[in-house]
């Protein structure tokens, strides 16, 4: 893989300069975008990027720093689900209070924002408490976030409770937007100055990049993964005013700045050192790059990994028309066609194939497109569906094994299926790729061949696929903990309504 990003000078570059905002304050609340673990999109779209930069910057300055999640009410009342991770936030919460604890980091408690006593927001807060994990309430506020004087007063900032912290750092993160992080740190900074302290904002996200252009591949990517926010990357017109210097940011933060301003200004009874949203952002990202040429490929590629997502999701009935036009329209400004991705083209000439040969029948086909351009199909059948198909073609290629030699046991794989039809009453009965896998660890332990094969599944990260169907959530976990990049045309793989 050609690098286009230097991680090791980001995170030199990175910590240095939060460390210089720390200090001007006695504590800093700095608000966490994004993914601080996992970052994939950030190393697809920065070939380079260590997807965990963000957690070990954090582990690095681990003794200024302890961790506030935030989370909306709403979203657990909706059991809004993470599309990554297929979670809900309520358990993202718990699965990010885990992840940190398992880097050394101090999470100090979780803030349940515009809180207005629901139901299952109220069983979570006494599942949290019972884990002795400490739980905070923000209330919402009338004229949030246009009335300034009643948000910073006591009928305001005022009824929430302040959070006792510690340390010089406190990091506000959610499991994703909208989940009152903004709020949460204005909240402490109201009441760490009516403590008498000195406290101080600043924000952290990796996207959009405000030292590259605007119509970058990269920003526009970020706009490509947030076409369900909405969001539109643009000049940040107050940083151009003040310092006759072009810099991106993106609608929301522009639209929230001159707000974000006054209630800093009442807060503290002073000016603001901030005179742009840009001021307010402590990401370095931008210096990291080393090579143009090799990231905006990379955006590119994301671009379209990005459109067959929007899609799918608008296929299924999760997006509205907005968002696939806007995705539409990002693949024309930067002149790109879906067979840029280069294994949607041979999954779908395969598929016309065996609809051809098979009187109409849509029979779902993948195809993985390895880093030396070397393109390997799988497709569905009665015994295994596509993804099962392609990783054992996949692995008999990396071992070098014939593609005629089974690595399975016909006898373990006809067990499985009767175990699935007859004992647990399956209606789908050919073997999903969790199954495979399983089945053929079991037959690495007395075939050499199939060990051979099991060896090589590690060689699959990195490895970019299309399907020419929307898989099933299982299969597009397992794909992905396998590392490897999965698009689907929006199709569905057959006409059932639950059974697919």
């Amino acid at each position: 893989m050609k690098l286009g990003f230097d991680p090791q000078k980001y995170m030199e570059e990175q910590s240095k300069y939060i460390l210089e905002r720390v200090n001007n304050y006695d504590k800093l609340y700095l608000e966490f975008g994004g993914k601080l673990i996992g970052d994939k999109h950030a190393k697809r779209v920065l070939p380079g990027f260590d997807e965990d930069a963000k957690i070990k910057l954090l582990q690095k300055l681990k003794d200024k720093i302890e961790i506030i999640i935030c989370v909306y009410a709403g979203d657990i009342e909706r059991n809004k689900i993470r599309g990554d991770y297929g979670i809900t936030y309520d358990m993202d919460v718990m699965r990010l209070i885990d992840d940190f604890r398992f880097y050394g980091l101090e999470v100090n408690s979780v803030v349940i924002t515009r809180y207005s006593k629901q139901a299952a927001t109220q069983i979570f807060i006494n599942k949290l408490k019972r884990r002795n994990i400490k739980v905070y309430t923000h209330a919402p506020i009338p004229g949030y976030p246009a009335d300034v004087d009643t948000i910073v007063s006591e009928n305001g900032y005022g009824i929430n409770p302040y959070i006792t912290t510690t340390k010089p750092i406190v990091v506000v993160t959610a499991p994703g937007p909208n989940s009152g992080k903004l709020a949460t740190c204005l909240n402490q900074l109201y009441h760490e100055y009516k403590l008498g302290r000195n406290a101080g904002y600043s924000k952290f996200e990796t996207f959009p990049i405000w030292n590259i252009p605007l119509k970058h591949p990269v920003n526009l990517a970020y706009e490509a993964a947030t076409v369900d926010l909405k969001d539109v990357n643009m000049i940040d017109n107050f940083h151009f005013e003040r310092y006759n210097e072009i810099a991106v940011n993106y609608n929301r933060d522009l639209e929230m700045f001159p707000v974000i301003k006054r209630i800093i200004e009442k807060i503290t009874g002073k000016e603001s050192i901030y005179q742009s949203p840009t001021d307010m952002g402590v990401n370095r990202a931008g210096f990291g790059i080393i090579d143009d040429e090799v990231v905006s490929e990379a955006a590119k590629q994301e671009i379209i990994r990005r459109y067959f997502a929007t899609a799918c999701d608008y296929k299924k009935g999760q997006l509205d028309e907005d968002s696939m036009t806007r995705m539409k329209v990002i693949m024309e400004e930067v002149g790109l066609k879906q067979e840029d991705r280069k294994c949607v083209l041979p999954a779908r000439e395969y598929a016309a194939k065996l609809r051809e040969s098979n009187d109409n029948e849509n029979i779902p086909v993948i195809a993985f497109e390895f880093e030396d351009g070397k393109i390997i199909t799988g497709r569905s059948s009665a015994t295994m569906d596509c993804v099962s198909a392609a990783i054992l073609n996949a692995i008999k290629y990396l071992a070098g094994i014939s593609d005629e030699i089974y690595l399975l046991s016909p006898l373990i794989l006809n067990t499985i299926r009767d175990l699935k039809e007859k004992d647990l009453k399956s209606k789908i009965t050919y073997l999903n790729a969790n199954e495979i896998l399983i089945a053929l660890s079991i037959c690495a332990v007395t075939n050499p061949t199939a060990q051979l094969a099991y060896e090589k599944l590690a060689l699959l990260k990195g490895v970019q696929a299309h399907c020419t169907v929307m898989l099933n959530r299982n299969d597009e976990q397992l794909l992905k903990k396998l590392g490897i990049d999965v698009t689907c045309d929006p199709v569905y793989p057959s006409e059932n309504l639950y059974y697919i």
